[in-house]
Formats: structure tokens, sequence, C-alpha cells
């Protein structure tokens, strides 16, 4: 055999086995049968680190742990065993980590805690809400403009049937779960009905209207009920909540708790999220308040999240 057919024959042989050896060999850290904590938990969410700190500050025996650079710490709060994480801002980072504290620890129920921006005209930068359900509002049909301001849906989608604003037709997202297999279109995700009503029972949380002096007007006040959107965008436009306050009759948005809804909802894990005002989502006079209140909603959610905690049993 010449040096040179050896030489194929060997290349040959080497990339069959790698050929065979392709989607076989997995390492350790993408095994989703890996659990790092047996200890059922309830996992308490944040989007980003303002919302989590004063959590973090009361978790008590905190341990960290760290999956595709998420860092998961685990303790207790209000005397309930948790594991505390970042989701990241906006869906994808909610719906991805959401899905990867379900895969690693043994959760019992999702929790989420940060700040929104309020879109009902009645409620007030600071004031904490609890919404009853959460929808994804930025999922939407972008429809043809067949004449000047008139935009038309294709035949063959069905199920753009809300109110659009301009070419933007809202549509439910399709989802699945283990109990219900078939694909199915859904736009309200349900907070779970026990959890909500430990919420209701929330009397006594003195919510701060002050914070690094600066002040609000009044004292915030907690809302539980009524509904919730979520979209992959920053809302900062008075036309579109107003639209949005109109369509979805919305207390708050925001841009994590409908995919966590999601997630919760294809898994079978009871969910709740409190989420407190911090700016009025294009309502308010001025440019937008977040830069200002973001603190004194963050420690109010967080507030009323440990008040639901230690009344959970």
């Amino acid at each position: 055999m010449t040096m040179r057919w050896r030489s194929l024959l060997t290349a040959g042989v080497l990339a069959f086995g790698l050929a065979g050896c392709a989607g076989v060999y997995k390492s350790p850290a993408a095994d989703r049968s890996v659990r790092l904590d047996d200890t059922p938990r309830i996992a308490v969410i944040s989007a980003f680190q303002p919302e989590l700190t004063l959590l973090l500050n009361r978790l008590q025996r905190p341990a960290k742990h760290s999956v595709n650079g998420v860092e998961f710490t685990t303790g207790t709060l209000e005397g309930k065993p948790v594991v505390l994480f970042l989701s990241g801002i906006s869906m994808t980072n909610a719906t991805m980590n959401t899905q990867l504290v379900l895969d690693r620890f043994r959760v019992t129920h999702i929790v989420f805690s940060g700040i929104a921006g309020g879109v009902n005209p009645q409620l007030h930068v600071g004031d904490v809400t609890v919404p009853a359900q959460w929808g994804q509002y930025l999922e939407v049909l972008m429809a043809r403009e067949t004449a000047p301001g008139k935009f038309i849906a294709p035949p063959f989608i069905t199920d753009a049937t809300l109110p659009n604003f301009g070419m933007m037709h809202p549509r439910p997202v399709e989802v699945r779960s283990a109990a219900h297999p078939q694909i199915v279109r859904k736009f309200w995700f349900e907070a779970d009905p026990k959890m909500l009503e430990v919420a209701r029972s929330i009397r006594s949380v003195d919510l701060a209207n002050c914070s690094a002096g600066k002040c609000l007007a009044r004292k915030p006040q907690l809302v539980i009920g009524g509904n919730g959107v979520s979209g992959q965008a920053f809302m900062d436009n008075k036309a579109y909540r107003e639209y949005t306050y109109k369509t979805f009759q919305a207390n708050v948005l925001d841009m994590e708790t409908a995919a966590v809804g999601m997630v919760a909802y294809s898994n079978g894990v009871p969910y709740i999220a409190f989420r407190s005002l911090s700016d009025l989502a294009g309502g308010g006079e001025g440019e937008n308040e977040m830069g200002t209140f973001m603190g004194i909603a963050a420690d109010n959610s967080a507030k009323v999240m440990l008040a639901f905690l230690a009344a959970w049993k």
C-alpha cells in the first residue's frame, strides 16, 4: 500500500470515528439530570441586580451555584427554602433561565419580584401589583397596509382578534405541557389561585415612599388581581400605554413575567409575580421616572414578596 493510500485510509477512519461520536458525548454541565440541590425550594426570581439586593441581604445560610454563567443562591427566606437568581432582562432570558432553574433544582413554586411600568391610570409610582394573569402583548402580526391607515391580516391568520395598534395585531402564543401535549394557542397565563389567595391576605406591609432623598407625592398601595402584560420592549409611549390599558385592561407591564408564566404553565409549576411601579410607561409628565424611583419600587416589591413568604404555609 502506497504512503498516499495509507494517509487517505487513516483520514477516512478518523473522520468516520468523529462522525460516529458526534451527538453522543455530553458534558456533565449539559446533563439536565444533574441536580445541584435536592431540597424542595421556592424559586425567587428578579430580572436585574437592584431588584434582588434586599432579598439577598435577608437570605440565611446562602450557598452559591453557577450554571451557564447564571448564579443561583440557595438558602432560606422567612423560614422557607428558596433559590434566588436573576432571570436577566427580557423575554428570552426569562424563559431560558426559568427553565434552567427547574432543570437543576427541585422547584415547587415560582415567585417573581421586581419593578414594572404602570398602565392603569388609577395606579401610581411605588404601588405594588400582584396580577391574577399575564399575557404576551407584543406577540403580534405586523399586518399589511392595504390603504392609508388600514391594516389587514392575511386570511390564514385567524387568531389576531384583539384590537390592533396600527399594523400591530396581538396574537396568543403556541404552548404545550405534559398535562396538555397538543399544541394550543393561549394568551393569558394565570397565577396560581392558592398563591394569589395568600397574597390577598397580606395587610400590614409598610411600603416606602422615600429613598435617597427622593419622595413620592402619595403613600404607595398594594393592589391584588387584574392583568399584567409582558414584551421584549422597554415601553415609554403615552399612546401605546393607553392602547395597552384599553385592549388588555392591564394594570402593569414588564419584560419578563409572562415568559416566566408560560414556562411555569408548561412545567406544571405554580407561579405568582409581585411588581412595583417604577414609572408610568410614558404616561407621566416629563421624562421617564424609572431612574428616579427604581430603588423605592424594587424594595417595595421585595417587601411584599417577603410578607407573602412569611404567610405561605
